[in-house]
């Protein structure tokens, strides 16, 4: 019995791996081919995202409809092909591989396609929803961007030169929104030349909020839609818009590329780079949504714009442009209209708390989640009875310290400095109340925002050189704000401070700097100050009829994202806008990533000089 027992087992392993090896030669072409099916998909996700640009971007003849939505039916047959494939021959691998969202969106594509089954495409219960316009283009673009950015986190894994792909990725997406504004359904006159389309697309991606036309009286609803995306994507990052999409959509991505975005979101491991990706984007959409709201019930009643649909569009395309440090506004005269500076001024401050939380930088907003993460657990201890953990655990990162107190010194000392230099000047006439709101307003926006309730060109001679400081200094690192940012101005303060005391170390809040950011934040400052003089020398000589302190208020702006200006955006020539583009550009993918991206990225030699010193008086 034994020997009959040992005979039937091996015989069972026997087929078992004959059935394993069949089923690896079985899966394997069919695996082969679905690789091949997610490239086409892919290269189909680009081409009906700019069909239904086309589709719904202009106003064409009915023939060209028909053949636009032609194709665009073409897509989604491409896609339903390709999800029956999936789900029907490799059910095991996508069972595996997708996540929650990719079934959902999966499940809606193959919905969309219930009327081409059914006859005159009546579809029994939902064929009202599934026959809908909305709901069709809806459900397609956004499969169709989910593919994209699948497609583009995994470009990441073929350990792509990161600086590279992020610079690549901005200028992607500023060449892409310049052409979508263009669209005649973007502007009241049914179109915009190129050059002024290029200016504003680069100004919403880079989060500047410089404009050469008048964003209120040019942009329809639509228009103000794809201004929003772009500002958006390019206040997150593309890179860490493209992952959270990508994670949720597949969680497939490969290790090198989940820890390339785990270091430009901050993530403390590759395993919390999904949660931290859930809070940024939670954090972003709570605070602009209980934004919008603030502004919504802050407008008075005899508010520019009348209609609950205007009312609504300004408070949720404020509160965006807002907290992501941009500087749009979508109404006559901007901020500085007057019924908005007659009223309770309660509007500026729900702003300048929305710059306040775009530019304090997402790992600080990592931090404040372990923090709060923290304190809930201790809480929870106590009320449990457990005894608690009496060893001192550091919480408070020493970036979180540092942005927190440079900021509240700055913003503090700027506020003042705005009251005392502005008292009888831009601030005369007006009540104490409205004094202190205005300075808190005008002498916080500077540092990124660009937002304005007076006239910059009204402010002293010294005002517009305090601006051009803040502007400099910017917010925090990894923000939505610009400048150097606070945590550079604060490491180059301390490294002043240890020369002055004679230190060996630069040290803050008991703990010592690493060389590395120190050698950085010198790197920083020294490119910040010799990119300016280039920049405003350029402007200068380009634009000699024009003033020359409006002239290098706009560099200033510009190279440091700011949005800020004295009133000649508009009037520069053709030349001078794309140097302010290239301005733009440089300051918000940073001057030493660009570098990077172009240097070949060489490691540090082997070889090791001996020391000397130079003289510094």
């Amino acid at each position: 019995m034994s020997n009959i027992g040992l005979k039937t087992s091996a015989l069972h392993k026997v087929l078992i791996n004959r059935f394993r090896r069949f089923r690896t030669r079985f899966l394997e072409p069919l695996r082969r081919i679905g690789r091949i099916g997610e490239t086409v998909n892919f290269i189909t996700a680009v081409g009906c995202l700019v069909l239904i640009v086309l589709y719904q971007g202009f106003h064409h003849p009915v023939s060209v409809q028909h053949t636009l939505l032609h194709l665009i039916h073409a897509c989604q047959a491409v896609f339903g092909i390709n999800i029956l494939y999936n789900l029907l021959l490799l059910f095991a691998d996508t069972k595996k591989s997708n996540q929650p969202i990719k079934w959902t969106m999966d499940i809606l594509v193959l919905v969309t396609l219930l009327p081409v089954i059914f006859p005159g495409g009546h579809v029994p219960l939902i064929g009202g929803i599934v026959s809908n316009h909305i709901f069709f283009f809806g459900v397609l673009t956004v499969y169709s961007l989910l593919e994209v950015c699948y497609g583009l986190i995994k470009a990441v894994g073929r350990r792509t030169n990161p600086s590279l792909l992020l610079s690549a990725s901005f200028l992607f997406f500023i060449i892409i929104g310049s052409l979508m504004l263009m669209l005649p359904r973007c502007t009241v006159a049914g179109g915009m030349n190129y050059i002024d389309a290029l200016f504003v697309s680069t100004s919403a991606v880079c989060i500047t909020g410089l404009t050469t036309v008048d964003v209120a009286q040019v942009f329809t609803p639509f228009g103000i839609l794809v201004l929003s995306i772009l500002l958006q994507i390019g206040a997150l990052g593309v890179m860490t818009f493209t992952s959270f999409f990508a994670l949720f959509f597949s969680g497939n991505t490969s290790i090198y590329s989940q820890l390339m975005v785990k270091d430009m979101v901050y993530s403390k491991t590759a395993n919390a780079l999904l949660p931290t990706l859930l809070y940024i984007f939670t954090f972003t959409v709570t605070i602009e949504i209980a934004g919008a709201v603030g502004i919504y019930l802050s407008l008075p009643d005899n508010f520019p714009l009348t209609s609950l649909q205007d009312r609504l569009i300004f408070s949720g395309f404020q509160s965006l442009s807002a907290f992501c440090n941009a500087g749009f506004t979508w109404v006559e005269g901007g901020l500085g209209t007057p019924s908005l500076m007659a009223s309770n001024q309660s509007i500026y401050i729900v702003t300048t708390l929305l710059v306040f939380a775009g530019g304090i930088g997402f790992p600080t907003l990592v931090n404040f989640k372990d923090i709060l993460r923290s304190y809930l657990r201790r809480m929870y201890a106590k009320l449990r009875g457990r005894r608690e953990n009496h060893r001192r655990i550091h919480i408070y990162d020493v970036n979180t310290k540092i942005v927190l107190a440079a900021s509240g010194i700055i913003v503090l000392a700027t506020i003042v400095l705005f009251l005392i230099l502005e008292w009888n000047n831009t601030l005369r006439g007006m009540t104490l109340w409205h004094k202190i709101a205005q300075a808190f307003f005008n002498s916080s926006v500077p540092r990124s925002s660009g937002f304005s309730s007076v006239n910059p060109a009204q402010f002293m001679p010294v005002t517009i050189l305090l601006m051009m400081f803040l502007m400099w200094i910017g917010g925090a690192s990894q923000s939505t704000a610009g400048g150097i940012k606070v945590n550079t101005f604060a490491v180059m303060i301390l490294n002043l401070k240890s020369i002055i005391l004679g230190k060996k170390h630069v040290t803050a809040f008991d703990r010592t700097i690493a060389i590395g950011s120190v050698r950085r934040a010198n790197a920083v400052i020294g490119i910040s100050i010799l990119s300016f003089s280039l920049y405003a020398a350029v402007m200068l000589w380009l634009e000699p009829t024009l003033p020359a302190k409006a002239v290098i208020f706009e560099t200033v702006s510009a190279l440091f994202t700011v949005g800020s200006s004295l009133g000649i955006t508009a009037d520069l020539s053709v030349a001078s806008k794309i140097v302010i583009c290239s301005a733009m550009f440089i300051g918000r993918v940073g001057i030493i990533s660009l570098l990077s991206a172009l240097g070949k990225g060489e490691r540090n030699d082997a070889q090791i000089y001996p020391y000397d010193n130079i003289i510094i008086s």
